[in-house]
Parts: structure tokens; sequence; C-alpha cells
């Protein structure tokens, strides 16, 4: 089994006399509390039976019921006329999903959490701020989504139930969004790889120069990649899923934050339950980058499984990815 000593990743030599770090049984619990925490703008907000958020905020600030919008002749709301708080909330909530999600990978890299172990059997090496850095940079995941959501909420072209603070977080709509998101993303996933080979050109081979991804390659494309696979289905989901502001801000924390961890260069400790699911791990998704032509699906594998595009990646353990992923 492969797994990181305590010291930093980008560190090529090893030295075989220190102790390498055990397994801890306590770490792996310790980071399943990361998915909760990507969702704790949210979940504090709604407590109170849903209703917290009315002790923070001044009533004038939300609207507790739909609001449809009034497109003028140009197709768009008066911006002045649209209350903008749960827009900054949903910003909101993504950056701290970011935040623990960075924290997370952060300490299981420096094994704090325990020993890790890698997917791929070559180490991808790099300092720690610079992929950081180059995460916090990529125009495709910040710049372009953030305007997305700036512009679909400020414009009031959301459906009239987003903009609704009533009802807490609907864990069925949660699901929902998630999962149409996943399968759309899927189909366009597999569009850009066979439609043709200069739509992979511009659209998602970028993205495929990382044969051996790290967590901060998530976002690392191109934009047409993040206009066919991420905007394009959130503006059709948003259309089927009669969602709330919460529920909305809580599919986005969730979907923005497993969408980076599945690239991570390690194996999760939730990945044999997630497996045994059929939601997408990290391994899944190195499948994915290493042979191109499987695992087309994010989240889920529920669809490559149905088109008979899975492969496991136990199968490739010993082989180009470590063996106990």
């Amino acid at each position: 089994m492969a797994v990181i000593e305590n010291v930093p990743a980008d560190i090529r030599s090893i030295d075989p006399k220190k102790p390498q770090p055990k397994h801890s049984f306590l770490g792996s619990i310790l980071a399943w509390l990361v998915w909760p925490a990507i969702c704790t703008l949210p979940i504090v907000l709604t407590l109170q039976g849903g209703t917290a958020y009315r002790n923070v905020f001044p009533a004038a600030w939300y609207d507790e019921a739909p609001v449809e919008h009034v497109l003028g002749a140009l197709g768009v709301t008066d911006p002045r006329t649209v209350k903008p708080l749960g827009l900054i909330l949903g910003l909101l909530a993504v950056a701290v999903g970011q935040f623990f999600t960075v924290i997370y990978h952060a300490m299981r890299r420096n094994a704090w959490l325990g020993a890790c172990t890698r997917i791929q059997t070559q180490a991808r090496e790099y300092s720690f701020s610079e992929g950081l850095k180059t995460h916090l940079s990529q125009p495709e995941g910040f710049v372009l989504l953030g305007g997305y959501l700036i512009f679909t909420w400020m414009l009031g072209w959301m459906p009239a139930s987003y903009y609704s603070f009533a009802g807490g977080i609907s864990w069925k709509h949660v699901a929902a969004q998630l999962l149409l998101q996943d399968f759309i993303q899927c189909l366009m996933h597999f569009g850009e790889h066979k439609i043709s080979a200069r739509i992979y050109q511009v659209s998602h081979k970028p993205h495929h120069r990382f044969t051996n991804p790290r967590l901060f390659d998530a976002f690392d494309g191109s934009l047409t990649d993040t206009v066919c696979m991420i905007l394009v289905p959130l503006v059709i989901v948003a259309r089927l899923v009669p969602a709330n502001v919460w529920s909305y801000m809580t599919f986005g924390t969730l979907y923005a934050n497993w969408l980076v961890m599945i690239h991570s260069e390690f194996a999760h400790p939730w990945d044999k339950v997630f497996q045994r699911l059929g939601l997408g791990t990290a391994a899944d998704h190195h499948v994915h980058h290493k042979l191109f032509v499987f695992n087309f699906g994010h989240l889920f594998m529920y669809w490559d499984m149905v088109f008979g595009t899975y492969r496991d990646p136990k199968s490739y353990a010993g082989k180009q990815f470590s063996s106990g992923i």
C-alpha cells in the first residue's frame, strides 16, 4: 500500500528510516466531518425549524414567498428590484465549503489524519502553495461560474421558488439537483469526447492533460468545457427542480466541493462506502483521467453502469493504481 509520510508531497526522496504514519480510525472519522462542514452556512441559517436566518437578517432583505420577477423588453428585470441576500449567501456558502475542503486536503496530505493511500503509483509532486494559488486563480471555476450565478440571480432569470427563503433545506430537492446535474453533465462529457475530435480539442482536451490529477486541478480546463459541462446543466436543472434558496445553496456547495474532491490524488476514507452506493470517488475519476474512455460520470457512477462505460479502479490496483484503493 502506498502511503505518504508526514512531509510535503513535493519532496522526492523519503527516508526509509523514518517511521511511517499509520492509518487512523479516529482520523478517518474526523475526515467524514468535511461533508457537514461544506454545508455549514445553509445548515446553521436554517436551524430553529428552518427560521434561524430571521434572527440574523432584517425581514426587508429577503422574501419568504416565491418571487416572479417581471422581465422587461430586453428579457431582464431591473436589478434594483432584486434582493441580493440569497445570492451573497450562496456564494459565501461555496467559499466556506472550499475553505473546509482545502483544510481537509492539507491535513490529509501531511498525514495529520493518519496515512493516506495515493491513487496512482507515481507521485505527482507539487508545493501546496502553488497548487492552492493555481486552483483559486482559475477563471473557469470561479470567475465564469460566479458570473453565471450573479447574472442569473440579479437579472431575474431564476425560477420564482429559488428566491424563497421559506421551508429550510429540502434534502429531496438537493438530491434531485445533484442527480440531474450529474446525469446531464455525464451526457455533455461523453459528447465532448465522442462527437468530433475538433469539439474535444477546444473543450475538454485541456483538462485531460492531467492524466494523474491532483485536487487543485478540478477547475483547470477551458471556458468551453465549463459552459458545456457545468453551466448548461445548471440552467436545465434549475427549471426541473423547484428548489428554494436553501436547497439551491446546499446543492451548490456540495456540487462544487465534491467535484474538487474527486480530483484528489489520495483515496478518501469514505471511498469504500461511496463505491458500494454507486457514488463517485477520486479513484473512479482517476480511471477516466488515466484511460479517457471510461467513467464519464462525476458524482454518480450509475450512468456509466447503465451505459457499460464503468470500470472499477480496483481492476487496475497493483498496475497503474496503488493496491488497497
